[in-house]
């Protein structure tokens, strides 16, 4: 027993029928409550990166996890002239439908916002290479 005490960083204790192994390394305890669905949601990830100790789990994800926040502006400009551009194509669509023309300022206004529509897709694509790059 005194061996064991030795030879690792690990401390040992006896207790009736075996032994107790207390980690005196870490000394220092962080607790942290979650719902029914957080605790699933870490099983699940803990069983897809093959981990079955929740602790050690929990302090690798600590240590070395990052937070990634996304700033989306750019993205929601993109997603409001795509709607203004397919509102605009399905105004036109009705219209000739309804009157078998098309005005040539239809056209133009058409045209107009899918040049903004592939002005913001490339500077979000420009943006995306600059953070990956």
């Amino acid at each position: 027993m005194d061996r064991l005490k030795n030879a690792c960083p690990l401390f040992i204790k006896t207790y009736t029928g075996g032994i107790f192994i207390s980690n005196t390394t870490r000394g220092i305890c962080i607790k942290i409550r979650v719902t029914e669905a957080e605790r699933d949601l870490i099983a699940q990830k803990m069983a897809a990166a093959n981990i079955r100790n929740r602790e050690a789990y929990l302090r690798k994800m600590v240590m070395d996890g990052c937070v990634v926040r996304l700033e989306l502006a750019d993205v929601r400009k993109m997603v409001y002239l795509l709607q203004n551009a397919t509102n605009n194509l399905n105004q036109i669509a009705k219209r000739a439908n309804e009157t078998r023309s098309v005005y040539q300022s239809d056209i133009r206004d058409l045209q107009a916002n899918y040049d903004k529509l592939w002005t913001q897709a490339d500077a979000i694509l420009r943006s995306r290479a600059k953070i990956e790059g």
